[in-house]
């Protein structure tokens, strides 16, 4: 079966896990952002298509890739890709689930320390010798201790749960909201209580977004959720930038309504230099915290996302159900 990866040949070679060498496949690379049409053309018999997490796949390139019969996301993300559509022509996508939790995990935490420990400004303080300065406006003002702070997390999947448990030591009141109540005993276990959705949003002093993008969730983060959050709290995104109205935060950024956000994504990726987001006045640079969608790229997150990419590619070869099938 031909493989069509539309990817890193570098990245895919170096990943590629050694039970998958004897698979009877043939690997075809094109650019990750290749067209419907230059994707037919670099493999038009390929019988499973592999794709950057943010790489769209339309019906049109279905269309035009008839024997593909499974479509599955480098990452966790597969909003890009038409879930329906491949449905419709009994087509799996599947995702890593799961695979980068522990990554992302520790990222929303770094993200979270920085902004209530001033990482940015005191960095900046010290490189331009105001140091003493510094601390001591920090003494005058006092500071903030994660472990005191209450942290709300939006979505209580693998990434929510990873969050909770690196959170736990740290001794913060911990809540979450999911559409569906997590049994009780998960709760006990990573001591975080079920909070509908506005009350988290009115409670935590660290609002984290760990939900996936969808029809529901697009926007969420929009003027009247920010309005609800606590005077002062800070936002963290480490899921999609389409959660966020990126209007309705600079604004509140601006009117001082949240003390600050550390985005991991920020929508359009890739994001511009003149982003509402990222283009700050200088009383408020130091507040906004970017770390380019990094959230998920180690080591250790490829080489379990690539282990289950080839692992289902093996199960479509045996005719059998994939894992983490999401259409």
């Amino acid at each position: 079966m031909k493989v069509l990866i539309a990817g890193g040949k570098e990245r895919y070679q170096k990943l590629f896990p050694d039970f998958a060498k004897d698979l009877p496949v043939e690997l075809v690379f094109c650019a990750r952002d290749a067209s419907p049409e230059e994707m037919a053309a670099a493999c038009p018999d390929a019988g499973a298509l592999l794709v950057d997490a943010i790489t769209p796949v339309s019906a049109q390139a279905m269309d035009l890739l008839p024997q593909v019969k499974l479509i599955h996301s480098e990452g966790v993300a597969y909003s890009a890709i038409d879930t329906a559509a491949a449905k419709e022509r009994g087509i799996y996508v599947c995702n890593n689930a799961g695979c980068n939790a522990a990554p992302v995990a520790e990222l929303a935490i770094m993200l979270m320390l920085m902004l209530t420990r001033l990482a940015l400004s005191a960095h900046r303080a010290v490189r331009e010798g105001r140091q003493i300065q510094f601390k001591e406006n920090i003494m005058q003002e006092g500071g903030l201790e994660l472990g005191e702070l209450s942290v709300g997390l939006v979505g209580f999947g693998d990434i929510g749960q990873a969050a909770a448990r690196r959170l736990k030591p740290f001794g913060c009141p911990l809540y979450y909201y999911a559409p569906h109540r997590r049994p009780e005993a998960l709760e006990e276990e990573l001591g975080a209580s079920y909070l509908p959705l506005e009350e988290l949003a009115a409670r935590c002093d660290v609002v984290m977004l760990a939900c996936s993008v969808n029809e529901s969730t697009k926007g969420m983060v929009n003027r009247d959720f920010l309005a609800r959050m606590k005077s002062g709290a800070f936002l963290i995104n480490t899921s999609r930038g389409e959660l966020i109205d990126n209007l309705a935060l600079r604004e509140a950024l601006l009117e001082g309504k949240i003390a600050g956000a550390g985005l991991d994504t920020i929508a359009p990726e890739p994001t511009p230099a003149d982003h509402p987001l990222v283009d700050l006045p200088e009383h408020i640079r130091d507040r906004v915290i970017c770390t380019a969608h990094l959230g998920g790229i180690t080591e250790g997150s490829f080489r379990r996302a690539h282990t289950n990419i080839w692992n289902n590619v093996r199960l479509i070869l045996e005719g059998k159900r994939p894992v983490h099938v999401v259409n």
